[in-house]
């Protein structure tokens, strides 16, 4: 019985299947995610081809279709437009059928038109790459000839291997269990710290704070692989990083605060709102102990500190919105936690002010919080008074 070109041991086998994913992997992350739907880095043409070529054989994915899915589910990240939204369309749905929802928003022609700008759209898309299953037909036959009947479950494991980690795993899972190192709006989370088997896209809550960031990993402990080859080929003069993380700068607290320190603010936005919540959990935790132990009724703490410091943009159901308003109505500690939240927020959020405008909104803001009397909102008041560009 014919067994291939290459007899290897078992364990070869499963080292061949695992080194091919992962080049599929690295290819998804640096070429289809950071280079093209983010513009997070400058690719030079041959890893650009090559990582086109590779996704064509292994995946049948379209640089367009693919790039235009995932700006869209940015830009309507856990509304009911979101392509693959685990919020909205349960985990279940998006972990085992991530796939499906991808092919699906990939027939939407208004998606691909609105979102699918600046990707290739030369005679190779055109005419080759455009046949998915022209391209993982091939790759069956390759590795049918190099591996004998093991080959077919090696393309099996290739072409299972992006639907389930990156469409079901990171969509799913990344927006719905995790840790998070920065309040954004959206409820992306990091799965793990060490961003190996997902070429660094476990870290989820990273990448939706700094969506153009061509590195995802934010703390020391963070490990993102995609970087790492991001960094091989810059040395090799065949890629050029153009945003990273900002790593926020202090000084000492200024007595008034100008138009560098509202910059600053803006640019470490997240760092900002991702201390306003832990520095104002404490607070919060008691004042809703408080409340409970007054009224006689049973609250959930986390859940309540949970409203009072999230988003004003965030769907409550009926009785989520029916206990936050009795605890707003009935400790004004929480209803100015969580209207200086909404305030602090806008300062950003509104593109059409102007600088003296939103300095004012600032300082404003500060001045308040400092004769608030609640203790924690006016040393973060002070952190807020040292930020620098």
């Amino acid at each position: 019985m014919y067994s291939g070109l290459f007899d290897l041991p078992w364990w070869g086998y499963v080292l061949v299947a695992l080194a091919l994913t992962h080049v599929t992997i690295v290819a998804v992350t640096v070429y289809l995610h950071r280079h093209q739907a983010h513009r997070a880095l400058e690719l030079h043409p041959i890893p650009s081809h090559f990582f086109r070529f590779w996704l064509w054989l292994t995946t049948g994915m379209v640089t367009k279709e693919w790039a235009a899915i995932h700006r869209k589910h940015h830009a309507k990240c856990e509304t009911e437009d979101d392509p693959h939204s685990p919020q909205v369309k349960g985990i279940r749905k998006v972990l085992w059928e991530g796939a499906e929802l991808y092919r699906e928003e990939a027939k939407n022609e208004e998606t691909l038109a609105r979102y699918g700008h600046g990707t290739p759209d030369d005679w190779l898309e055109r005419n080759v790459y455009r046949h998915s299953v022209l391209g993982v037909s091939i790759m069956l036959v390759i590795n049918l000839i190099l591996f004998g009947p093991l080959g077919l479950t090696i393309w099996a494991v290739q072409m299972l291997w992006i639907p389930f980690w990156a469409a079901g795993v990171v969509n799913g899972l990344g927006h719905y269990w995790g840790y998070r190192n920065f309040d954004c709006a959206d409820a992306a989370t990091n799965l793990v710290p060490w961003g190996i088997l997902i070429g660094g896209e476990e870290l989820h809550n990273n990448h939706h704070s700094f969506a153009t960031s061509a590195k995802l990993s934010a703390k020391w402990y963070e490990f993102d692989i995609g970087w790492m080859y991001i960094r091989i080929l810059e040395m090799l003069g065949l890629a050029k990083a153009r945003r990273v993380i900002p790593t926020p700068r202090f000084t000492e607290a200024k007595s008034v605060v100008d138009l560098d320190t509202l910059q600053a603010v803006i640019t470490h936005r997240y760092d900002v709102m991702t201390h306003y919540v832990r520095s104002l959990r404490q607070v919060c935790s008691e004042e809703i102990d408080h409340l409970a132990r007054a009224s006689g009724r049973k609250f959930d703490v986390k859940a309540l500190r949970r409203l009072v410091l999230s988003g004003e943009g965030r769907k409550l159901g009926e009785s989520e919105r029916h206990q936050l308003q009795v605890v707003l109505e009935n400790s004004q500690a929480l209803a100015t936690v969580k209207s200086m939240r909404e305030e602090l927020n806008s300062i950003w959020a509104r593109s059409t002010a102007s600088s003296e405008q939103l300095l004012h909104q600032l300082q404003d803001w500060i001045a308040r919080a400092e004769q608030s009397g609640i203790e924690q909102l006016q040393e973060f008041s002070m952190r807020l008074r040292r930020y620098a560009m």
